[in-house]
């Protein structure tokens, strides 16, 4: 019941008898000095800053300070400010073995911010350093746990994956995970000549399937052509004159080609007999 009643002291900041005393001799000595004392006693912090008040070693209670104007007692308060603006953090290149043990080389980029500046004083001796290092060790904790090709792939995922245990370690030392994002992959020279390989045959396998296949259909095209044409003697021979035609179009050269007697007799000249020769 005393350790709890203890407890609760300290919490609340009390600082003692001595810490009272030492109070008002701050206080005469801020009225003595009356004005000059006020260069000792105000501060100011910026819209971007807060500034954590400690008296005699304590946390001043009603949290953190700022922004703009604070009054702190000579001899007894000191405070540290804070930055809570986002700030962006590139975690450094990890050699990483995946699931599938390939090494890769992964970077990448995370934004934090302080959301309780008292948290981030007490807490911990240096919130972003912190935050910086488990950083580095989640990345390389949570791409372990992945393959080769998800890395690829699904990189969102991973990044989520990430922003959620960093959030919820750096929850007690008053850090905000807002974004994680993976920059950059890096494979090794032989994996890559390998996957860029193993694309080029699949290519080239589809390419072959599309042309074989587009082959296929031109030759169906060609038979339905040829029955259609069987059907009239006098389309071939149209067929033929047309092929001829597009030929001298192409090149200025002379073609000799054999003329049917059957095309001859269907446009009214009269079949001769060789016999009669």
């Amino acid at each position: 019941m005393q350790r709890g009643q203890e407890q609760h002291t300290e919490q609340d900041g009390d600082i003692g008898c001595c810490g009272y005393i030492l109070m008002a001799f701050s206080y005469i000595l801020v009225a003595l000095f009356f004005p000059l004392s006020l260069c000792l006693t105000i501060k100011v912090v910026q819209e971007y800053e807060r500034a954590v008040i400690f008296r005699l070693g304590r946390v001043l209670p009603g949290g953190a300070k700022g922004p703009g104007l604070f009054f702190i007692l000579p001899c007894i308060d000191d405070f540290k400010k804070t930055d809570m603006r986002t700030l962006t953090y590139d975690v450094p290149p990890q050699e990483i073995l995946t699931k599938d043990s390939v090494t890769v080389a992964v970077d990448a980029v995370i934004y934090i911010r302080i959301f309780d500046a008292t948290m981030a004083t007490v807490n911990v001796s240096d919130a972003y350093q912190s935050t910086r290092l488990l950083a580095a060790t989640t990345l390389r904790n949570v791409l372990g746990t992945r393959l080769m090709a998800e890395l690829l792939t699904d990189r969102e995922s991973i990044a989520s994956n990430m922003k959620v245990q960093l959030d919820e370690a750096t929850d007690p030392w008053g850090v905000k995970v807002e974004r994680v994002e993976i920059k950059d992959v890096r494979l090794p020279i032989q994996l890559q000549r390998a996957m860029a390989a193993e694309a080029e045959a699949s290519r080239e396998a589809r390419a072959k399937i599309v042309a074989a296949e587009g082959e296929q259909k031109a030759s169906r095209a060609l038979k339905e052509a040829a029955d259609v044409m069987m059907e009239s003697p006098a389309a071939i021979q149209l067929r033929y004159l047309q092929t001829l035609n597009s030929i001298a179009a192409e090149r200025n050269s002379t073609i000799i080609f054999p003329l049917p007697i059957d095309l001859l007799s269907s446009v009214g000249f009269p079949k001769r007999d060789v016999t009669q020769f």
